[in-house]
C-alpha cells in the first residue's frame, strides 16, 4: 500500500485553515493509505519556545488530530523528536543538498524578512532538509501539502534523487504531492489577501479549533466583506477576496463547490449568508472542539498514544536509517 506522511507544527493554536486545508483531508486518506501523521516539534524550535507551552502545544495538536477523526490505531501518530532517526537522516541528506537549492526557498526569505541576515537561525534555513528527512525516513510515497509547502516537497524530491544518484541506488521513492479539497488555502477573516495564520496578531483573523460556538459566531459576523451582494457565478469572486474566502469556507464545510454555494446564495446580502455560515461552522466544528477538550484534559492518555505511535514510527524509521548508513559507508555496531 502507498504510504502517506504529513505533520503540523505545535506552535500556537490550530485554526480553521489547518482543519480545512489538511486535517479533514487526512481523515479521508486513512481509508486508502498507510498513514503516518507527525507533530513536528523539532521544526517548532526554529522560533523561540517556552518549554512548558511547547509541551502543551504538542499534546494539543495530537488531540486535534484525533478529535478531527484520525484513528491512532489505524494511523501512526507521534511527535517528531521522539524518533531520533529524523534528525540523523536530516544531517546525511544535508550533505547532498547544495546551498543553491536552499537559497531558492521562498519561505525562508519571507520568514527572515526584517531581520539582520546574521540573526536568522540555521534551523530556519535548513528547515526544508529536515522536512525532506521526515518524509524520506519513512519512504513515504505521497504527501498532502498546501501550496505554501509545495516548494519544500519539490526539494525533498530533489534531495532524494541526488542521494539515489550519488550511490547508484534507487533507494528513496520520489514522494508525490497531494493538494486536496475546495479550501486548500483558507484566508484571514480580516484580510482576504492574506493566509489565515496562527501568528496574526488579531484573534478575529481566524477561527481557532478551540473556539466555542459563541466565539465562532462572533468572528464570522465580524468577518470583513464588501458592500456588494454575493455574485451568482464563481467568476464574480475574482476581484473580491473576502467574499471569495467566505464562499470557499462555506463550500469546504458543506462538502460542495463554490458554484453550488453561489447558486444558493447569489444575489443575496452577506448578513443572511453569514447566519447560515455560522450555523454550518458550529455544526461541523463544535464536536471536534468538545472532543479536543476531553483529550487535552487527560494528558496521560495523549502521552500514551504518542509513545505508542513513536514506537511504531521508530520501527520503520530505524530500519531505513540502518540501510542508509550501510549505503553511505557508516559503521554500525
Amino acid at each position: 500500500m502507498n504510504r502517506i506522511f504529513s505533520g503540523m507544527q505545535p506552535t500556537r493554536q490550530l485554526h480553521l485553515g489547518n482543519y480545512l486545508g489538511a486535517l479533514r483531508n487526512w481523515v479521508a486518506l486513512q481509508n486508502d493509505y498507510e498513514c503516518i501523521y507527525c507533530v513536528v516539534d523539532l521544526h517548532a524550535l526554529t522560533l523561540p519556545q517556552e518549554p512548558d507551552v511547547l509541551r502543551n502545544n504538542i499534546r494539543e495538536v495530537a488531540a486535534a488530530y484525533i478529535a478531527a477523526g484520525l484513528d491512532p490505531e489505524r494511523n501512526i501518530i507521534f511527535n517528531q523528536s521522539a524518533v531520533s532517526a529524523h534528525a540523523e537522516l536530516s544531517w546525511i541528506l544535508s550533505c547532498h543538498a547544495p546551498l543553491g537549492w536552499l537559497n531558492r526557498m521562498t519561505q525562508f526569505k519571507e520568514k527572515s524578512q526584517g531581520k539582520q541576515a546574521n540573526d536568522a537561525v540555521l534551523g530556519l534555513f535548513a528547515y526544508p532538509v529536515l522536512m525532506a528527512a521526515d518524509i524520506l525516513i519513512h519512504k513515504a510515497t505521497h504527501v498532502p501539502v498546501g501550496e505554501d509547502q509545495k516548494q519544500h516537497l519539490e526539494l525533498a524530491r530533489d534531495v532524494a534523487g541526488a542521494f539515489n544518484r550519488a550511490y547508484g541506488q534507487d533507494y528513496f521513492p520520489l514522494p508525490e504531492p497531494q493538494i486536496l479539497g475546495e479550501a486548500t488555502r483558507v484566508m484571514s477573516l480580516r484580510d482576504g489577501t492574506k493566509k489565515m495564520s496562527k501568528s496574526d496578531t488579531s484573534d478575529y483573523s481566524r477561527i481557532n479549533m478551540t473556539d466555542d460556538a459563541d466565539t465562532i459566531a462572533q468572528k464570522i459576523r465580524k468577518a470583513k466583506t464588501d458592500p456588494e451582494p454575493l455574485p451568482t457565478a464563481v467568476e464574480g469572486l475574482a476581484a473580491r477576496p473576502e467574499a471569495d474566502n467566505l464562499v470557499t469556507i462555506f463550500a469546504a464545510l458543506a462538502d460542495t463547490s463554490r458554484a453550488d454555494v453561489l447558486a444558493r446564495f447569489g444575489g443575496q446580502n452577506f448578513s443572511g449568508f453569514k447566519k447560515e455560515l455560522v450555523d454550518l461552522a458550529v455544526d461541523r466544528l463544535a464536536p471536534i472542539t468538545t472532543r479536543m477538550r476531553e483529550l487535552t484534559g487527560d494528558k496521560a492518555e495523549i502521552d500514551r498514544i504518542l509513545k505508542r505511535g513513536a514506537e511504531r514510527a521508530d520501527a520503520i524509521a530505524s530500519r531505513h536509517l540502518a540501510e542508509v548508513k550501510d549505503i553511505v559507508g557508516l559503521l554500525r555496531f
